[in-house]
């Protein structure tokens, strides 16, 4: 017998099909074991020792794999190959040889890079022993992230209140969205104008032309600033007649992108598609697990964690049939295309990610798969077999025409596609492209020959203003990443989400914003930890545990130089003060916290509104951060972390949009009342109706007014905003969305139920029966999908700890069950759940100390009820003698 781990029971089954009764599949479920979560489970001082620990599920795991072992020859490790996969078998070998457990049993790694039978059997007759470098990389990636992460962030919790972690790669990528932000605040528009003048050729054919040089000068971007300026050059085309100088035609041979690596799909995915990085990775999972196609389980993409841009002569080969069957031979090079790759520290691991089978194509396939998985499948596909097709070519045209004292030139620009190639099938996406000339390039120009005289028809000129720089979006932030070096394929979807999930950043419009929050931690660490957020620093980090993979250079070498330097740093902040934290946070957020306003200097912007002598700055309380005058305790103004007029918190957009709350959206169609956005103590929401007071009661016998009752009736409908949203994006369209909460998405058909989306305490959720799914990055409760929301509870419940019945209760007949939740492990009956003593392992849990937990459990809660129903009638009697120690008689004496 041979026994097989991969890491996922969808991959278990389908290898298991492949590899035929004499192997015995199993998943890992991922890893098996992970670091301590305590300070010391890294020590430095005892050669980077680490303590392990396997977590409940996992011994679960372990122990059904140890059974399968027994009377086995043979065990194949057959996790994902990348250097997470190499870690997660290292660790299942780790555990199974405890104890002797794999005495006379034969161990090998086996790698393959897509999940099709051919693949599979391939890499079984090709074992290998486990890669010694690449563990020793993860080793290192992991102790460097935990010793930063357990060393750095409760500096930040005693220096910085409110900060939540910092990470070793994320505090970076923070950095990155922080600083774009305060380009974006100290940008300051100019002003600039084009010069367009309208033409007729001889033959009556119309153009346009645009000036680029006045007085015989060149004109630049910036060259005409003013009005003044654009009307003196409008005058001076106006007053001359002109001929065609120069007439300049070539050809441009645009070449297809390479196929995908990790990051590009992200991005590609991002743009085309609006997928967020996590969402893109857990849609390319499914494709690369596979499908059912004809009774067999087939994966349909290669392995989706990849930085190189290379194809196997298989697939290669495969493409070319295919294009020139489908497309024909003027579609198709004369020789293959070779792809290298560009992007810095590339680890040339294996393929590029594409189909498996290059002639599945994604009409035949819609039928297996649901909406997503169909767009991401021939996103691939078709930016696989374009990768492989004839250049396109366009000719260009530039046409100047000049005056006769050549004091005024003007070019006509002019494209057009004389043979789409690789057009045909597929066209890149760019982020951020710029406006204005960007069509230019894509219009067709009239027949003209040069020393015409073109006849001039008008001229027009229009104002423009520079641009900031854009926030980044998931797409532009991981090609900035992947440019600089900074984390690798299977980092760049968890780093993003941990930015969110620390409220660091959030994503409006889907463009990365900086929280107060994330942009005090990174001006900590730029101050007491410089070197540590530097991008150069971080690359060269990943340069080095590349080169631990590649055995040039020793693992523990690498972190006790880390070490060394890194915890020196640590200890020179332990004399740091509040009062110095707080003078680099007012020195470096001070224009971000009080921007000058209508030609205010520095000062006036920060001067305190509730007296004269104080002045604002950022201060640091229990809680965290806060603003509050430095005139303190004389003056006790204060008002939380944001621009002024934001008291929650909110983004600039928000504050401009919460000034003239309440606001009236509109009527709802339905009954006519009016819809309305407020401003609670817990927020924004938006409000159906008003609520019904009753009138004021009529003066008393000495004239005073009573005070008006409180509306006994029910409130009107109300729901929050969902974190994020800005008050100025909210309409009368979103706000009937957003009362209509909680919604029916639609029925899982794999199991009959419905699945609702709605806002809760916590946020946004999808629900499937009991189990419940927070919405983060760019899943929205208002739109969500039932493709996306079965995706994401199957997520869940797969994750879920599941739980073991063990029998029924005796008085009901009713089920007992054993499981792990988030206070720890218990046992259940019913809506009753009894935890399980300290120190009981859940394989322990027989049926009769089930029920004697239950039993407790239900007469602890039935003595408690017991309790309050005798504790009322023992107050009565005192409650009588009361009126007795009122003295009614001298009351009646007064009156």
């Amino acid at each position: 017998m041979n026994v097989v781990i991969v890491e996922s029971p969808a991959k278990a089954k389908t290898i298991n099909k492949y590899l035929g009764a004499d192997y015995r599949v199993l998943a890992s479920y991922g890893h098996v074991r992970d670091l301590l979560a305590k300070d010391g489970a890294v020590d430095p001082e005892n050669g980077f020792a680490m303590q392990w620990q396997v977590d409940d599920r996992s011994k679960k795991q372990i122990a059904e794999i140890r059974t399968a072992l027994k009377g086995a020859d043979h065990l194949l490790l057959a996790t994902d190959p990348d250097r997470e996969g190499e870690a997660i078998s290292w660790h299942v070998l780790e555990v199974l040889a405890e104890n002797n457990g794999l005495k006379n049993i034969d161990v090998k790694r086996v790698v393959f890079h897509e999940i099709t039978k051919r693949a599979v059997t391939e890499a079984v007759a090709n074992p290998r022993d486990i890669n010694t470098e690449l563990v020793n990389a993860y080793l290192a990636r992991r102790a460097l992230d935990f010793l930063v992460g357990f060393t750095l962030s409760p500096v930040l919790w005693r220096k910085l209140p409110g900060a939540k972690s910092a990470g070793r790669v994320q505090s970076v990528a923070l950095r990155l969205i922080c600083e774009r932000e305060s380009e974006i605040e100290i940008f300051r528009p100019q002003e600039y104008w084009t010069i367009d003048a309208g033409f007729t050729t001889p033959d009556g054919e119309p153009f346009t032309a645009r000036l680029t040089q006045l007085e015989g000068a060149k004109l630049d971007k910036m060259g005409i600033g003013t009005e003044v300026t654009a009307t003196a050059a409008v005058q001076a085309i106006k007053a001359r007649d002109y001929r065609i100088a120069k007439i300049e035609a070539k050809k441009l041979r645009r070449n297809p992108p390479a196929p995908f690596t990790t990051s590009t799909l992200q991005q590609e995915a991002s743009r085309k598609l609006r997928f967020g990085t996590s969402r893109t990775m857990q849609v390319a999972q499914r494709l690369y697990e596979g499908m059912s196609l004809d009774g067999e389980t087939v994966g349909l993409i290669t392995y989706m964690r990849t930085d190189s841009v290379t194809l196997s002569q298989e697939a290669v080969q495969a493409s070319r049939q295919l294009i020139e069957k489908d497309f024909g031979k003027q579609y198709l090079p004369d020789t293959p295309r070779v792809y290298k790759t560009k992007a810095k520290n590339a680890q040339e691991a294996h393929e590029a990610i594409r189909p498996t089978d290059l002639f599945r194509r994604p009409a035949q396939m819609r039928q297996v798969l649901d909406e997503d998985q169909f767009r991401l499948y021939e996103l691939i596909w078709k930016r696989t077999v374009a990768s492989s097709m004839e250049n396109a070519v366009l000719d260009q045209v530039a046409i100047d025409l000049t005056s006769p004292d050549n004091q005024v030139t003007l070019r006509a620009n002019g494209s057009v596609i004389a043979f789409d190639g690789f057009l045909k099938l597929y066209r890149e996406d760019k982020d951020d492209e710029a406006n204005g000339n960007a069509d230019e390039s894509d219009r067709r120009l009239p027949a003209m020959k040069e020393g015409e005289n073109p006849a001039l028809t008008g001229v027009e000129s229009e104002q423009h203003f520079t641009q900031p720089p854009p926030r980044y979006t998931e797409a532009s932030l991981v090609k900035k990443m992947e440019e600089l070096g900074i984390g690798r394929p299977s980092t760049y979807a968890s780093i993003v989400k941990v930015l969110q999930d620390r409220e660091y950043v959030a994503l409006d419009k889907r463009r990365f914003v900086p929280d107060d929050k994330g942009r005090l931690v990174v001006a900590f660490l730029s101050s007491f930890f410089p070197r540590y957020v530097e991008y150069d620093f971080t690359a060269q980090m990943e340069e080095k545990l590349d080169d631990i993979s590649g055995g040039r250079i020793d693992w523990k070498t690498v972190l006790a130089d880390f070490w060394r330097d890194f915890s020196a740093a640590i200890d020179s902040t332990k004399e740091v003060t509040f009062s110095q934290v707080i003078d680099v946070l007012n020195e470096s957020l001070g224009p971000h916290f009080f921007p000058p306003k209508d030609g205010q200097d520095s000062n006036a912007a920060r001067a305190c509104p509730s007296c004269d002598a104080g002045r604002l700055n950022i201060k640091i309380g229990r809680f965290g951060a806060f603003i509050g005058c430095t005139n303190y305790p004389e003056c006790r103004y204060t008002r939380q972390l944001g621009l002024e007029g934001q008291g929650d918190g909110e983004s600039g957009a928000d504050a401009e949009g919460a000034a003239d709350l309440p606001r009236t959206l509109g009527a709802d169609p339905e009954t006519g009342k009016d819809i309305s956005l407020r401003k609670g103590p817990y927020g924004l929401y938006v409000q159906l109706g008003e609520e019904e007071l009753p009138p004021p009661e009529e003066p008393s016998a000495d004239g005073k007014k009573k005070p008006r009752k409180k509306a006994k009736g029910p409130k009107p409908p109300r729901a929050s905003l969902p974190r994020g949203m800005p008050a100025t994006h909210v309409d009368l369209e979103k706000a009937l969305a957003l009362l209509s909460l909680p919604r029916e998405v639609g029925v899982n058909a794999n199991t009959g139920e419905m699945i609702v989306a709605g806002l809760g305490r916590f946020g946004p959720y999808v629900k499937h029966g009991t189990t419940y799914v927070s919405l983060k990055g760019d899943d929205d409760v208002l739109t969500i999908g039932l493709n996306r929301a079965v995706e994401l509870v199957e997520t869940a419940i797969e994750k879920k700890p599941p739980s073991t019945e063990i029998g029924v209760y005796p008085k009901d007949s009713k089920p007992i069950s054993v499981g792990k939740g988030r206070f720890g492990p218990y046992v259940r009956h019913g809506k009753t759940f009894a935890s399980l003593p300290k120190g009981m392992e859940m394989d322990a849990v027989t049926l009769e100390k089930a029920i004697e937990l239950i039993d407790a459990k239900l007469a602890k809660a039935g003595n408690g009820k017991t309790a309050k129903a005798t504790k009322t009638p023992a107050k009565k009697p005192a409650k009588k003698k009361a009126p007795a120690k009122k003295k009614p008689a001298k009351k009646a004496v007064k009156n």
